[in-house]
């Protein structure tokens, strides 16, 4: 790292990680519950655990993001952060409406909006927070001796998704009317401004770790954007199906959401061709391996499996179903918990100053949570087409339905089990670097050849 204040990205990084495990735990906890191991039932109702396990993920993510900003921010800007205290402060309020809405989630004390649970009052501290997050980086950007293509795009990434979360605070007596705006945000944020967020880190990461001139990276990504914008906000018409809005949105989405994986897949060819291109050998190369991996996994989650189901003809019969949850699983691992977890990769040795680099921990990390997740996909997929099969084609009663496909669930608890073992591989490595050191400041090796990476 090159700043002091470069650090407060280890709190946020580490917060993130302990959100996850909170998630994976819920997660668990509902597989469990869909093969008639239902002990907790009484406490951790099945609808509890849901909406526990969906918010969880929005905030780790969100989490991840802004530790991602806080440490590319300063590096891009050539400046350190503005106020290092207002980012501590921010983490602590975060994690205290975190916890606060998992408590009232318990208590049945929400809102009731699917993926926007979070009681009312709430949702003004949330926006409090991410206000003070964005003044800050702000702040850090106008003080700044420069402003490049990826600080920028990462900005109005961030900024675009604070902006977006608005819509879901206002009520609609209408259902419909409720159901369109809530996509504003649920929608406009993962296949929308989220995308931009992703953008950003690739382009940092792949200059990092590549080599490539940041010209060349830099027009990449803004052919990107352009694909993001076009597709992902006309895309959202994919979400109006059936919902009682005019049946021209049967056009609309579904001609967008065909054109919504482009983005994904330019994403891929992107850093693909990046790293091929690149003439560096950075030592860090699970941390290229994970960004990589990243752009590949989108393409198939969220691109590929999304396109699959989104078409007005097909989504017909699959809204609603686990096809949507096949989707959601390895679309949210690919696209954002990958692009994560690859600058947790990067970062690391150079907030700690050790230089813990393809350690056989690190390695399996990587495979086995991968694996992992692509077997907890295959048998969503598996139950996902049986479900639709027997209960929105041939007609048989969803309880009898939900009975025949319990089989497949224990397949998806095993995989889940790979899955967690790739997690703790990566927690172990996260904390085997230890706390961030200001001896770690101008160390990078790929600036510095000269420096130790032994």
């Amino acid at each position: 790292m090159k700043f002091k204040s470069q650090k407060v990205a280890y709190w946020f990084f580490a917060s993130a990680l302990l959100l996850l495990v909170l998630q994976i735990l819920y997660g668990i906890i509902m597989g469990f519950a869909r093969v008639g191991m239902e002990g907790l039932h009484e406490w951790i109702p099945f609808n509890t655990a849901r909406a526990t396990h969906t918010n969880l993920l929005v905030v780790w993510l969100l989490c991840g993001f802004m530790g991602s900003a806080y440490f590319i921010i300063p590096e891009e800007s050539d400046n350190e952060l503005y106020s290092p205290k207002l980012a501590y402060i921010q983490l602590i309020s975060l994690l205290l409406v975190g916890v606060t809405a998992i408590v009232c989630y318990h208590l049945n004390i929400w809102e009731g909006r699917k993926f926007l649970e979070i009681p009312r009052p709430l949702d003004y501290l949330v926006v409090v927070n991410v206000l003070m997050f964005i003044y800050n980086i702000a702040m850090t950007m106008w003080r700044g001796k420069r402003n490049t293509t990826t600080s920028l795009v990462l900005f109005m990434g961030l900024f675009c998704a604070a902006l977006l979360y608005l819509p879901g605070m206002i009520h609609f007596d209408n259902q419909t009317t409720d159901s369109f705006y809530r996509w504003w945000v649920v929608h406009l944020w993962v296949e929308g401004v989220w995308e931009l967020i992703m953008g950003g880190i690739l382009c940092f990461l792949l200059i990092k770790l590549t080599g490539v001139d940041r010209e060349v990276v830099e027009k990449w990504l803004y052919i990107i954007v352009g694909l993001t914008f076009v597709s992902g906000i006309l895309g959202t018409g994919h979400h109006y199906y059936y919902i009682g809005v005019p049946k021209y949105w049967l056009i609309v989405g579904g001609i967008f959401s065909a054109l919504e994986p482009l983005a994904f897949l330019g994403m891929a060819m992107y850093a693909l061709a990046m790293a091929k291109k690149g003439g560096r050998r950075h030592p860090n190369r699970i941390a290229l391996t994970w960004t990589l991996g990243c752009a590949i996994m989108s393409f198939v989650g969220a691109g590929f499996l999304g396109m699959a189901h989104t078409l007005p003809q097909i989504n017909m019969y699959t809204h609603g179903t686990l096809i949507t949850a096949m989707h959601g699983h390895l679309a949210f691992w690919g696209a954002y918990a990958m692009i994560v977890l690859a600058m947790m990769a990067y970062a690391l040795p150079l907030l700690t100053g050790r230089k813990l680099w393809d350690t056989g921990m690190a390695n399996w990390a990587f495979w086995t949570s991968n694996i992992g997740m692509v077997g907890m996909t295959g048998a969503l997929a598996v139950a996902g087409i049986t479900q639709v099969n027997l209960e929105r084609r041939m007609g048989m009663d969803f309880l009898v339905v939900q009975k025949e496909i319990e089989m497949h669930f224990i397949g998806m608890l095993l995989a889940a089990g790979l899955f967690t073992i790739g997690i703790t591989c990566f927690i172990i490595t996260f904390f085997r670097h230890g706390k961030p050191t200001d001896e770690a400041i101008g160390n990078d090796p790929a600036e510095n050849p000269t420096y130790n990476v032994s």
